[in-house]
């Protein structure tokens, strides 16, 4: 049975240090180093490996209302044989499912990647692709503990 509300109050009304330590991630972010696309591709396809649609939709959302093709949004969860990313969205996606993803032979992040990855983002950038990660994170465990519901408005989405 679906329920039509979250599983917790809302969290920014129980910790409200969570509404400053999200803007802190927005800014650190939104830097500048890394296109807010590439970030939101990012975050998408976290939402994707978790397998929570409450982010999924959100970061889908947010891709679309950045003018992203539709061809771009849905190709996330196949990227690795999409021709539609470049090199460094590329670089991007294979260090989030990297870090996400459990490797049972060896180190998640291997030398290799981050070879490719410092090829493409310098060290600023990079920083803050590892923030971006990071960011997507941090908000993974409320999404899944927590259940906020997919397309609801944050005001409403709490019980």
């Amino acid at each position: 049975m679906t329920s039509h509300q979250s599983r917790l109050p809302d969290p920014a009304k129980l910790v409200p240090e969570l509404a400053e330590v999200g803007a802190a991630l927005f800014k650190v972010t939104g830097n500048g180093s890394i296109p807010r696309t590439t970030i939101s591709l990012v975050q998408l396809r976290a939402g994707q490996i978790v397998g929570n649609t409450y982010l999924t939709v959100l970061h889908t959302g947010n891709l679309r209302k950045a003018g992203e093709t539709d061809e771009r949004v849905t190709a996330v969860a196949s990227w690795q044989d999409a021709t539609c990313f470049t090199e460094a969205e590329r670089i991007a996606l294979a260090l989030v499912e990297a870090v996400l993803t459990s490797n049972p032979h060896g180190e998640r992040v291997p030398d290799e990647l981050y070879a490719r990855a410092s090829a493409h983002y310098d060290d600023k950038a990079l920083a803050t692709l590892t923030m971006a990660i990071g960011q997507v994170g941090f908000f993974i465990s409320l999404a899944l503990i927590g259940k906020p519901l997919a397309g609801v408005s944050p005001a409403e989405q709490w019980r």
